[in-house]
């Protein structure tokens, strides 16, 4: 069993800054791509941004230049500072991680349950 667990985010006023993290447990062998996607009401969910095992990260553009997503692998936890908030911004995050339970599984995809943020204007 593999779980992704979000914490952060809620009620930010425009302008402000939003700070996420996730942690991954359970039977982990290697994780190689975290990162955060996000969804508002009536759209589909879209990349915000990711970080490979090396620390190589790929931001969305809607958010390039606001955002800083880092990872601390020997937690197996991945974070998203995002500064400036929009009201586009306000959708429920949700976290992903590309893992392997073994050796010989291949790469699959985890998520977590997601949490909502909010931008007050």
């Amino acid at each position: 069993q593999v779980q992704l667990v979000e914490s952060g985010g809620g009620l930010v006023q425009a302008g402000g800054s939003l700070r996420l993290s996730c942690v991954a447990s359970g039977r982990i062998f290697s994780i190689n791509v975290m990162g955060w996607y996000r969804q508002a009401p009536g759209k589909e969910r879209e990349l915000v941004g990711s970080i490979n095992s090396g620390g190589q990260t790929n931001d969305a553009d809607a958010v390039k230049g606001r955002l800083t997503i880092s990872r601390d692998s020997a937690k197996n936890t991945v974070y998203l500072q995002m500064i400036g908030l929009k009201p586009g911004d306000a959708a429920a995050y949700y976290c992903n991680a590309d893992q392997k339970r073994c050796r010989f599984e291949t790469w699959s995809a985890y998520w977590g349950q997601g949490t909502q943020d909010t931008v007050a204007t």
